[in-house]
């Protein structure tokens, strides 16, 4: 008989604002030494849409911030369980800029986002822990390996974890990077549960790499000499950030599923971060070359995708993406029951982590049935 950490509720909140590509032709976008680009918007968007897939994103409207949307996620994700709140043990929420105001850029975590949370939901339970996580934007799923730690202790039963951001209220609207980010709030519920066959969380892997790599991504002015005030925006260095995702993130995957004794072979889902859909695909087929196998025997569904309708959402793009395959909101994309999903993100520090997943045979008290 074995300690396992199950996924028992899932929840998520897609911002209302829809932002299209054709809403950035009247930017004005400069390089990171203050000069104007060459090219005319409409030829910059249109390569930005080949490289990325994205086609539009979405932000939250005026009046929230990132703690509200986790909030509305976190009451999904227990609506989705059937779980009683008070019977929480850890509120763990993965974040890296807390609540932005939309006229007020400066970083606002006191008190943390996860103590918020805990005090919208009502929560009267002292036991019940609140803890943020900064990790970039593999933050969330560094989440749910905390919360299988936690389990595995013996000393903890149900944990939820949480992913948010709003990223549209730091992204320089001077710079092309500008138009991956997004805003959005996935919330997941993990539950002990003792079994003689493998389900739930098997295996995970992770690395940071800070030598060399730890300023790829990092705060900054704007790239246009004319913006006004002092607001430090993020900023990337695109190019860097891809090659290294490339080079590193399919031996992590590979090391996950090294240690829960599993092969490619066994995996159903990939539900990877989403910042650039050539990127994914390129560790994907980097994955696939590691255990050998060639390109032409890659099925792509393996790999959903939400990235050309929701864009780069951080430490949300996961969670939010499990939340809609459960509720079979995501196209023909679904989960069924002893499914192999391995999770993998990479992002600011720069961290990389990955998890090896088998669905349960029954997700006790989930409102759809799997």
């Amino acid at each position: 008989m074995g300690l396992y950490s199950v996924i028992v509720g899932t929840g998520s909140y897609i911002p209302t604002k829809v932002v299209k590509n054709e809403d950035f032709l009247k930017n004005e976008f400069y390089d990171k030494d203050g000069k104007r680009l060459g090219k005319s918007n409409e030829e910059i968007i249109k390569k930005f849409e080949e490289i990325t897939g994205i086609k539009e994103r979405r932000y939250v409207t005026d009046e929230l911030v990132a703690s509200d949307i986790s909030y509305l996620a976190a009451r999904d994700a227990l609506d989705s369980s059937g779980i009683d709140k008070e019977t929480l043990d850890y509120i763990l929420v993965a974040h890296d800029f807390g609540d932005v105001k939309a006229d007020n850029r400066r970083s606002d975590f006191v008190p943390s986002i996860a103590s918020r949370i805990k005090h919208a939901l009502q929560i009267k339970n002292p036991k019940t822990i609140a803890k943020d996580i900064a990790f970039g934007c593999p933050g969330w799923l560094q989440g749910v390996i905390d919360a299988d730690y936690f389990i595995k202790s013996g000393d903890y039963k149900k944990i939820i974890v949480i992913g948010t951001e709003t990223l549209s209220r730091i992204s320089d609207p001077h710079d092309i990077d500008s138009m991956i980010y997004s805003d959005g709030a996935g919330a997941t519920i993990l539950e002990a549960r003792e079994s003689e066959m493998p389900q739930g969380i098997l295996a995970h892997a992770v690395r940071s790499d800070a030598l060399n790599e730890a300023y790829f991504l990092w705060m900054g002015k704007s790239n246009s000499p004319e913006f006004l005030g002092n607001d430090l925006l993020l900023k990337m260095e695109g190019t860097k950030v891809y090659k290294y995702a490339v080079s590193e993130v399919a031996g992590v995957v590979k090391e996950a599923l090294d240690k829960a004794n599993l092969s490619l072979e066994n995996v159903a889902k990939i539900l990877m971060h989403q910042a650039n859909d050539r990127l994914d695909r390129d560790v994907v087929r980097k994955l696939y070359k590691l255990y050998g196998k060639p390109e032409t025997e890659i099925n792509w569904g393996i790999l959903p995708m939400t990235i050309s309708w929701l864009g780069n959402s951080s430490v949300a793009t996961i969670p939010t993406m499990l939340d809609l395959m459960l509720k079979g909101k995501l196209n023909d994309h679904n989960l069924n029951e002893e499914d192999l999903v391995v999770f993998a993100s990479v992002g600011a520090g720069m961290n990389i982590n990955s998890v090896v997943y088998k669905m349960p045979r029954i997700p006790r008290n989930y409102k759809k049935a799997i």
